[in-house]
């Protein structure tokens, strides 16, 4: 435990997995006191995320504390990467692909918190080359302060944009959005959803109760992995690693009371999924599905239509698609919320270089080529 100024504030470093675990309780009441809106800064996703994907790297997680209570996590690790054919020693989010947003968690005193996790990284910088801040929230307070201190103890910083997630405000009444959609989509909408009661009688199926999101696990294998997915190798169940975290997250996070599954059914037959979560009255929506024999009744699109009627119904305030920018998500919205990676690189030649060559060299030549 490092004491920092003023004497009330201590920062540790866990590196340890079984300290890390123990830490559960403590990890999610900050969660909750720091009203982070998305469940993907609970420990049980970031415990998962770092089974199946940490490894080679070391958990390097900065808990802030004052006179014992927790005001800030940084959920870092410390690993040797690769970056523009230079070998680098990066401390960075606990975060890839499946992680699509993520922070520092701070629960309080955001000031000191913010420059006890600073100090300790800039303490430590003769064994890092660069700092990977990555998806970040546009606007979040740990891009400003971070690079605010960083640039006052002459590190180079950079900010790189990253994509952008489509949401849906749910204001007003279902009735009230509907109609406020185009015209012409309302017509596709009301003709694939004839098409489809030929069939047989559509519903939103939504399990939240454990048992039942187990037992439908095979269906949500079977609808993800549609043809293209499967084809392309990018289906869950293509990968061990990625097969193994959604596979955990299912019991944690239905445990923890925020997963949920939706399905859109037809009779006894389910033709459509999406793996999500329910969150400070926030529905998410990742890791979509549907039975490419329904493809020409658009299921995905009769299931997204279910599931923000339902949103409507339950008085939820929002529903995030999270993932890219996609045209499909715009036909339900014209919000999207951006988000940005911060770099903060060591005050070395090599650091520099490195520096020079992501945010100078590499922009340039991408004008060129354009």
């Amino acid at each position: 435990m490092i004491a920092l100024a003023p004497a009330s504030v201590a920062l540790e470093t866990i590196t340890d997995v079984g300290a890390f675990l123990r830490l559960e309780d403590e990890w999610n009441d900050a969660v909750d006191r720091a009203a982070v809106a998305h469940p993907f800064l609970r420990h049980e996703w970031v415990r998962t995320w770092w089974e199946c994907f940490g490894a080679g790297a070391t958990l390097h997680v900065l808990v802030v504390r004052r006179e014992g209570s927790i005001t800030a996590i940084a959920p870092l690790l410390r690993e040797t990467a690769s970056m523009y054919g230079l070998r680098v020693r990066r401390i960075r989010f606990l975060q890839n692909d499946h992680t699509p947003r993520t922070d520092v968690i701070v629960a309080s005193d955001p000031e000191d918190s913010y420059r006890a996790i600073w100090t300790a990284l800039r303490t430590d910088a003769d064994r890092w080359d660069v700092l990977q801040f990555s998806q970040l929230e546009h606007g979040s307070p740990t891009l400003r302060m971070i690079t605010g201190l960083a640039t006052a103890d002459g590190y180079p910083t950079g900010v790189w944009k990253s994509g952008e997630s489509p949401y849906l405000p749910l204001v007003g009444t279902w009735d009230g959005y509907l109609a406020s959609l185009a015209a012409k989509f309302r017509s596709n909408l009301r003709n694939r959803l004839s098409r489809l009661t030929r069939v047989g009688e559509p519903r939103l199926e939504v399990l939240t109760d454990g048992d039942a999101i187990q037992g439908a696990g095979d269906d949500v294998w079977r609808l993800e992995q549609s043809g293209w997915k499967r084809d392309a190798g990018t289906a869950i169940t293509c990968d061990p690693s990625v097969h193994r975290f959604y596979a955990s997250l299912i019991a944690r996070g239905s445990a923890a009371g925020w997963l949920r599954l939706l399905f859109l059914r037809v009779g006894d037959r389910r033709i459509a999924t999406s793996y999500g979560a329910c969150f400070r009255d926030r529905l998410f929506l990742f890791k979509t599905g549907y039975d490419p024999e329904y493809a020409t009744c658009s299921p995905f699109k009769l299931l997204t239509y279910f599931a923000v009627r339902e949103a409507y119904a339950e008085g939820l305030r929002e529903l995030d698609f999270l993932g890219d920018d996609e045209p499909w998500k715009r036909e339900w919205t014209d919000r999207a919320r951006g988000h940005d990676w911060l770099f903060v690189f060591a005050d070395t030649v090599r650091a520099r270089l490195l520096h020079s060559l992501k945010f100078q060299v590499g922009p340039e030549l991408k004008r060129w080529r354009s």
